[in-house]
Parts: C-alpha cells; structure tokens; sequence
C-alpha cells in the first residue's frame, strides 16, 4: 500500500470517541484516533515495510507514527532513522511505540543505554521501556551481571525520576524479574516499595511489582 491509501485508510478507522480517549491519555495534536484493533487489520494488509514506515512517520500524524512503528523493520533501522524518531517524541504514548522497534534493532542495547542517560521524560521512558522489551523478548542480549546493574540504578533513582520513567523503570523490574532473574527483581521490588505514578484522567495503573513478578512465575 502506498502513503496515501494508508493515511485515507487510518482516517476511515479514527473516531472522536477514540480521539476522546486519547486526549484523556494526553495525546494532543494531529490524529484520526484509531483503536489498536483497527491498526492490527490494517498491519496484516501491509505486512512489514520499512519505506512505508519511513513515509508515514514523516506525516507527523500520531495514528501514522505508531503504525509506523508497527511495520517498521527492526533489522533495517539505522541509528539515524531511530534518533530521528526520537528527537520527535511528544508523549510517552509514542515514546513507548517507539522503544518497541527500536528494543529490536541490531544496536538496540547502545540505543538504550544511550536513551536512558537523556534529561528528557519521554527518552528516558523509551529507553527503559527497552531494558523491559529486551528482558522479554532477547534476554540474552545483556548478561545477568547487566541485569543487576540495571536493578541497582532503579534502587537508587526510582523515585527520584520524572513520572513516566518511574513507571517504565518498574515496568523492567516486573520483566527482569518474570523472565531473567527473579530472586533479584523480587529483592530490588521489595526494596523501592509502592511506585507512585500520575496517568491523569485514565483507568491506567503502575502495577505492583513483587505481586505481577509472582503473577507471572505462577507463584
């Protein structure tokens, strides 16, 4: 499908409840506000292509970037590609597509490190929503002695951070602790207690990370 088809095809599916939905997750500026579902149908009529992913990205439409997202080649994405999308993040909703590609890309564990150092709240979030991608998906990318490592900084920084790190650094605890090394992400969640993190006017919650650690070991 070419750019246009997509973008005609994206506004079909968008609607202002969704869009309702949305602004209430604080995602602001150009979107058709389409549901989830509606970008899984539309992804199994693209399939994975890097030059469309490329094209509806530079659209700078919300719906397009995260569906760019999705039929983005992981093997094919330079670093320039991925810090271009970076410099555009404008909400962790499109920082946390992002590190979905980019957890995947062959300098996936440079790019986190990297991302993890920034200032900015929504870098940061992608990057550590990373670690939690690669513990998940390609735990063996990082050795445990890594692992650890990382557990120390959230020990020492967790709530310290801005908000939607907070949320992202418990997130990798949870999957560190559900797919690599469970005795110490049981240990480190012990240890920072309750994660406080603000997700405004929404249903959403920081789940507690000794209770979705156990949940997903089937303690």
């Amino acid at each position: 499908m070419k750019c246009s088809e997509v973008m005609k095809a994206l506004k079909a599916y968008g609607s202002s409840q969704t869009r309702k939905t949305y602004a209430r997750h604080g995602i602001v500026g150009d979107l058709f506000g389409v549901k989830h579902g509606d970008l899984a149908k539309l992804r199994r009529k693209t399939g994975v292509d890097q030059e469309l992913a490329l094209a509806l990205w530079e659209t700078g439409n919300f719906d397009a970037r995260v569906f760019a997202t999705q039929i983005a080649d992981p093997s094919l994405m330079r670093v320039k590609d991925l810090e271009s999308w970076r410099k555009d993040l404008d909400g962790h909703a499109l920082s946390n597509a992002l590190s979905n590609v980019a957890q995947r890309s062959p300098m996936a564990v440079k790019m986190m490190r990297r991302w993890m150092a920034f200032q900015s709240e929504r870098v940061a979030n992608a990057g550590w929503m990373m670690l939690a991608g690669i513990a998940r998906e390609n735990p063996d990318w990082l050795s445990k002695k890594e692992y650890r490592e990382f557990l120390m900084v959230v020990e020492q920084e967790i709530h310290e951070v801005p908000n939607r790190v907070r949320h992202a650094m418990n997130a990798a605890v949870i999957s560190i602790g559900s797919h690599v090394d469970e005795k110490s992400a049981m240990l480190t969640a012990k240890r920072i207690g309750q994660i406080i993190v603000d997700h405004g006017d929404t249903s959403c919650k920081t789940p507690d990370a000794m209770a979705a650690i156990r949940k997903k070991r089937g303690h």
